[in-house]
């Protein structure tokens, strides 16, 4: 779900600047900024995320530099330039000044002469297709971020595929070794009930459904059906083109959960490290996934 794209796109009206980033969350999280003038787009906008994303927390930033072509207007400072005019007579007519006021003594004085830049009138058209312009910008910024996501998708998508390969030969060598253990566990007690009814009579049928109940008590044919249609899940889930991040982080809860149960019930030879290594696996697969939308 981690993103970044940003443009700049120019016309005769304005200069509009997009950035977009987005990063791992949970849930779709927005966070906007647009120039507070443009503030009747934001709806629209956010639409145009809504539409393209699924999960993560996005930021989305809008400059806009509207062109202004208006005329500036200049104010005189009549109470000034009179007192300025009445002050260089009074030193003319004393000897100390010689010559009249000129426009050019006016310009050098900022307290006479105001320059101002006129507001530009609002026009409902210009900003409807400075808004078009906008959600075209953004649309392209969303295109440059999926571009992006996408091939970081692609190496994320190869890396889930090997872990899902291992944890599927992982389940296979649990259920050999589980069943090893369980003929194990079989023999082991048909030794000690055989070596107890040569000192004491015992019912050989009421043994023999004890032994069978032992045994079934560490089957876990169910848990490794249960987990090969985990596996086949996410298959499909990852092959289709509706978002999956969420159902595949609820997959791997569901598949850590078999493999407890499997840990807790399962005897046999090495069954603790191929336990170990498949919730290390699962581990893994889980933080990867907080990376797909």
């Amino acid at each position: 779900m981690t993103g970044f794209a940003s443009l700049t796109h120019e016309d005769e009206r304005a200069t509009i600047a997009v950035t977009v980033r987005a990063v791992n969350h949970r849930f779709l999280d927005l966070q906007l900024r647009l120039p507070q003038s443009f503030a009747d787009v934001e709806p629209r906008v956010r639409s145009l995320l809504q539409k393209r994303l699924a999960r993560g927390r996005v930021e989305l930033g809008i400059s806009v530099q509207v062109r202004n072509n208006s005329t500036p207007s200049v104010e005189l400072n009549e109470e000034f330039a009179s007192a300025l005019s009445a002050a260089i007579e009074q030193a003319r007519s004393r000897g100390l000044v010689s010559g009249a006021l000129s426009p050019g003594d006016l310009l050098r004085l900022p307290q006479a002469i105001t320059v101002r830049e006129r507001p530009p009138e609002a026009d409902p058209a210009v900003e409807a297709r400075l808004a078009v312009s906008i959600e075209s910008a953004v649309e392209q910024a969303l295109a440059d971020l999926d571009a992006m996501r996408m091939r970081e998708g692609a190496h994320l998508r190869t890396d889930l595929d090997g872990r899902q390969q291992t944890l599927a030969t992982l389940i296979e060598r649990l259920r050999s070794a589980a069943e090893d253990g369980r003929r194990e566990l079989e023999r082991r007690l048909r030794e000690r009930i055989d070596e107890i009814t040569l000192e004491l009579p015992v019912d050989q049928a009421m043994i023999a459904q004890e032994i069978v109940r032992a045994a079934q008590r560490s089957d876990i044919s169910e848990e490794v059906t249960r987990f090969r249609a985990h596996l086949a899940h996410w298959t499909m889930l990852v092959d289709g083109d509706e978002p999956c991040g969420r159902k595949l982080d609820f997959l791997l809860q569901e598949m850590n959960r078999e493999i407890n149960t499997i840990g807790a019930k399962a005897d046999g030879l090495g069954v603790s490290e191929l336990i170990i290594n498949a919730k290390a696996e699962l581990e893994r697969m889980r933080e990867q996934v907080q990376n797909v939308e």
